[in-house]
């Protein structure tokens, strides 16, 4: 069973939006700290985005290449973590993977399978 699944990716024009989400199963959620990861062709992975577990609530930490524009949330009830995209640009495209972190033991991590978002005219 995956643990970790992406969904909404797609196709979107530079200036666009978008939000993809991260449906977590058999996870304590709220315990663990969450990140967006993303993998363009011919780049290496970039940590995008961090979200913190319940002992580091408001906790939130974006690279620079997307702060202002995006912005990573997650809902704990839902176990359900979401990464809303704005004024995107096509270096953006990239398939992005959800990464699930234990809040007291950086080994026990789990990671999705990817959503891919392409950014094109």
């Amino acid at each position: 069973q995956d643990q970790l699944v992406e969904s909404g990716g797609g196709l979107v024009q530079p200036g666009g939006s978008l939000t993809i989400s991260c449906q977590a199963s058999a996870l304590s959620f709220q315990y663990y700290t969450m990140n967006w990861y993303r993998k363009a062709p011919g780049k290496s992975r970039e940590l995008v985005a961090s979200i913190g577990d319940i002992s580091r609530d408001g906790f939130r930490e974006d690279a620079d290449s997307v702060k202002g524009r995006f912005t990573i949330s997650r809902n704990n009830a839902r176990n359900t973590l979401y990464l809303q995209m704005n004024s995107l640009k096509p270096e953006d495209t990239a398939v992005y993977y959800c990464n699930a972190v234990w809040f007291t033991d950086s080994s026990r991590n789990y990671w999705g399978r990817g959503t891919q978002v392409t950014v094109s005219s």
